[in-house]
């Protein structure tokens, strides 16, 4: 499964990981590929933790392309 993910540096250099698709669902890193890698354990345990409740697992993105003339 694919989910998108927003990574943004804050004040103090961390980088920080959030998956809009799951609430509440962040993580962190010193580098944005640690922030990615840490992302990807932290939606593993969000989506096991609602298979555990018996609650939804919500859809994986897809993605369409647009072609724009300018």
């Amino acid at each position: 499964m694919k989910f998108r993910i927003l990574i943004e540096q804050d004040e103090d250099g961390q980088f920080v990981a959030s998956c809009p698709t799951l609430p509440g669902c962040v993580s962190e890193g010193k580098s944005r590929e640690e922030a990615r890698v840490n992302m990807a354990d932290a939606i593993a345990g969000y989506l096991a933790s609602l298979r555990k409740h018996n609650e939804p697992i919500p859809p994986a993105i897809t993605e369409e392309l647009i072609e724009v003339d300018l």
